[in-house]
């Protein structure tokens, strides 16, 4: 049997900060929201995020990119490279926070959008179970009968029913490390290149043609090249760093439990984590990897 050829392609975080911003290729990020979400996605416009901005001092934990569909919901697309403390918090926090400010002051509430979370990791956030792709939502059911609420809402004299699913954010949180490279859907070939930076020529899905073509490596200008393989660097020489620091800062922490108390050692070594990241992050971002506050941080730097 002939071997199926595989295409070198742009990691997605590199592609999400540097080329798919750039409305030509809407139809990359259309194709793999198609495949996740199960139904046709027109993506109409792109938002400014908290980290989507074309800067070399970014750091490199993290991208996202905030998507206007043709149906005005918004989309938040996040690709996460290293562990984080409370990180579903932070994406409920996230998904309250934009809703929150698209609601103009007087409006009512019936004129918030719906917003879908996507979350790519390249860490494991759970045990070990047998999936790579979690979903979830707000939904009410009965107490005694377990049925989902169906909402009832009149509009222009007819009366339709709307699930509260259509109201409350969604998230969906693909474990990319968990994915064993075996097809099964048009998912699962976006996942698979999330995974490999590649595709195979028998991939099928919409757009992932168009992703080959307009990701492709070697298609780069040299001095483009040059910079998204010194990003390709330096991103594994922090996961690298923050590694190191993690495993000294538990090694030090049981140390530290057997002798001061269990409690006094997890801080102790998640202290000593903190230290150790002085010299390569700033204060917010330790702050958010090891949960201590800002504080707590600017008296370590001190």
């Amino acid at each position: 049997m002939q071997e199926i050829e595989e295409k070198r392609l742009i990691r997605f975080d590199w592609a999400a900060k540097h080329i798919l911003r750039d409305k030509s290729n809407f139809d990359i990020l259309e194709g793999f929201l198609t495949a996740l979400l199960e139904k046709d996605i027109k993506i109409i416009n792109l938002l400014e995020s908290e980290s989507n901005r074309d800067d070399e001092t970014d750091k490199f934990n993290r991208v996202d990119l905030l998507t206007v569909d043709d149906k005005g919901e918004y989309i938040i697309i996040e690709i996460q490279n290293e562990r984080e403390v409370h990180y579903l918090e932070r994406l409920l926090y996230g998904t309250s926070k934009l809703i929150v400010e698209n609601l103009k002051l007087g409006e009512t509430y019936g004129k918030i959008k719906k917003v879908i979370s996507v979350s790519i990791l390249y860490f494991t956030l759970g045990e070990m179970l047998d999936d790579y792709v979690y979903y979830g939502s707000t939904e009410f059911r009965g107490i005694h009968t377990k049925s989902p609420l169906i909402l009832r809402k009149k509009e222009k004299e007819t009366i339709t029913t709307i699930d509260t699913t259509d109201i409350y954010p969604e998230y969906y949180l693909i474990e990319v490390e968990k994915f064993e490279n075996v097809i099964q859907n048009d998912l699962d070939e976006w996942i698979y290149f999330l995974k490999n930076e590649s595709i195979k020529d028998d991939f099928k899905s919409k757009n992932i043609k168009k992703m080959q073509e307009k990701l492709d490596i070697l298609k780069m200008p040299l001095k483009e090249r040059k910079r998204y393989e010194r990003y390709l660097m330096n991103l594994a020489s922090e996961i690298d760093i923050i590694e190191g620091a993690r495993e000294e800062g538990k090694a030090e922490g049981r140390t530290e439990g057997r002798t001061e108390g269990k409690a006094e050692g997890i801080k102790e070594g998640i202290k000593t984590i903190a230290k150790n990241l002085l010299d390569v992050l700033d204060n917010q971002t330790i702050s958010k990897k090891t949960g201590l506050t800002i504080e707590e941080v600017e008296a370590l730097r001190k």
